[in-house]
């Protein structure tokens, strides 16, 4: 039967809309946090690493958790387990309750991402990258609103209820899913069924190149994601060094980089459609590590950082969504498997980068810290350039096959 996708994508909107805002809340509260425990920035970065540690093992474990439990468990536990970490995170517990309850939050977010992003990409078809993309949208909203939600609360001396806005939103859109959930996914096999677990648990044997071509993707997931979240969670912090900027400020200067990301995130799945995958990595890698490089120069300035973060914003808005499309496509029938591997490779990088930049942060300051950002843009390009070439590798040998 066909998928109501408009019901689909509603859906999914709110899913994404809740995963941006709790991905993005500790890094927008880090400043009145680490001082408030008497942490250092590298503690903080630990809390961010527990989570994504989290949202690794809820991504890895999804295509078996789908298969033993259902979308539908899976997805509602997703939401449940969000809403319960962020309410632990609103009571401001003892710092190991924190980084207990920080992997919670983290699987939740892994579930939730993974399983909502397979779905679209199988069931969007020829669109899978406007579709993405289109949902990617509301990521980049909830990254948006929430530094403008944390400084108005950072002002009034409330940062901890910024939490308390995830968590509310990871209810009402675990209610929605659940009120919803006949209409839209009932018996569909893209949602999650026994076929797509049967077809999961059988791998077919993949060939030297696409395994190079996966290989680098998931390179890139790791670098991608990672140096996104250090430089998301720390562009505050670099900026009450670098620039003097007040706190609620700093947390405002994020709304300029998600809000790059949002504006981008409308178009970037057009532009993939009619230039090729391959081609919008190239130009936007390449014009976000022209963007950090010079970010790292003019690292004093603050509104050079600010103009330089916009444009940064605008070249990244995509390359999540249109990645994850060009990975699954080299092996389409292992959608699920596919999503959950490169999205944990991402979520390791953001587990394993945010940490070591925080320390890094702790020693040298923002100067330094700002070109090691620089740098990780320039190796996302470099790697940028081995998926493509491997992946033209693989057509051209398959196009000679097929000939044969």
């Amino acid at each position: 039967m066909a998928l109501p996708m408009k019901r689909i994508l509603l859906l999914s909107c709110m899913a994404y809309l809740t995963v941006g805002l709790g991905q993005l809340v500790v890094g927008s509260v880090m400043e009145p946090m680490v001082h408030a425990y008497g942490i250092g920035y590298g503690d903080g970065g630990q809390l961010v690493m527990h989570q994504f540690l989290g949202g690794l093992t809820g991504t890895l474990c999804a295509p078996w958790l789908i298969r033993r439990f259902g979308l539908k468990s899976l997805l509602t536990a997703g939401f449940a387990l969000m809403a319960l970490a962020e309410f632990t995170y609103v009571a401001q517990p003892s710092w190991a309750i924190m980084l207990a309850a920080a992997p919670l939050a983290g699987f939740g977010f892994g579930c939730v991402e993974t399983t909502v992003g397979s779905l679209i990409i199988s069931s969007a078809g020829n669109k899978a990258n406007s579709a993405l993309s289109r949902v990617e949208v509301f990521f980049g909203i909830g990254a948006l609103a929430i530094p403008f939600a944390s400084a108005a609360l950072i002002d009034i001396g409330q940062w901890r209820l910024a939490f308390a806005c995830v968590g509310g939103l990871a209810v009402a859109t675990l209610a929605s899913w659940l009120l919803l959930w006949p209409a839209a996914l009932k018996g569909s096999a893209a949602g999650g069924g026994p076929e797509a677990g049967r077809a999961a648990a059988r791998p077919p044997r993949l060939s030297g190149r696409v395994k190079l071509t996966l290989a680098a993707c998931a390179s890139f997931f790791f670098v991608y994601v990672g140096f996104e979240m250090s430089f998301a969670h720390y562009l505050p912090s670099m900026l009450v060094q670098t620039g003097g900027v007040s706190e609620a400020g700093a947390a405002l200067a994020l709304s300029v980089f998600w809000g790059a990301m949002t504006l981008g995130r409308l178009v970037a799945g057009q532009l993939a459609d009619r230039f090729g995958g391959a081609a919008y990595l190239i130009v936007s890698c390449s014009v976000c590590a022209g963007a950090f490089i010079l970010m790292s120069l003019l690292s004093e300035s603050v509104v050079a950082t600010m103009a330089l973060s916009f444009v940064a914003g605008f070249a990244m808005s995509g390359l999540f969504a249109i990645a994850l499309v060009f990975g699954t496509r080299a092996a389409p029938e292992q959608t699920v498997a596919l999503t959950s591997l490169l999205l944990g490779c991402g979520l390791l990088g953001s587990a394993v980068l945010p940490r070591l930049v925080g320390d890094f942060l702790d020693r040298f300051g923002a100067g330094p810290t700002y070109a090691i950002v620089a740098a990780l843009a320039v190796l996302l390009l470099a790697i940028a350039f081995v998926a493509v070439a491997a992946n033209r590798s693989r057509g051209r040998s398959e196009t000679a096959a097929a000939r044969g």
